[in-house]
């Protein structure tokens, strides 16, 4: 990855997740993963984009699902606790956001590594 699309990347990606973090402020259990899926499928349209490649929107859904259960699988606790965070007043409004904004990075830059791979 050049230094060109690493910063690319980065925008793309910490723009999503502060998207991400926004739409999980919300405090309605269940919201969030929506919120994470649209952002992440943006995102990874966005990612092939930097890498010359095009992703379908339906591409796209299924690359940021795949990629939403290995974060899922990886991390269950903290995904939980983003959920259950959320039936907690006030708290839930700050821990939920900073658990999503955390998930979407990650998740966008393991996304950004495999389309790397693909599309090279």
């Amino acid at each position: 990855m050049t230094s060109e699309q690493e910063n690319k990347c980065h925008a793309i990606i910490h723009t999503a997740a502060v998207a991400s973090g926004a739409g999980n402020a919300v405090p309605v259990p269940g919201l969030g993963i929506a919120a994470d899926l649209v952002t992440m499928t943006g995102m990874t349209m966005g990612l092939a984009s930097v890498f010359g490649g095009s992703v379908s929107n339906e591409a796209a859904k299924g690359i940021a699902i795949a990629a939403l259960k290995r974060t899922v699988l990886r991390q269950p606790v903290r995904v939980l606790t983003k959920e259950l965070s959320k039936f907690i007043p006030f708290l839930g409004s700050v821990v939920a956001p900073a658990i999503s904004f955390g998930i979407v990075e990650a998740a966008g830059w393991a996304i950004a590594k495999e389309l790397e791979r693909s599309c090279a």
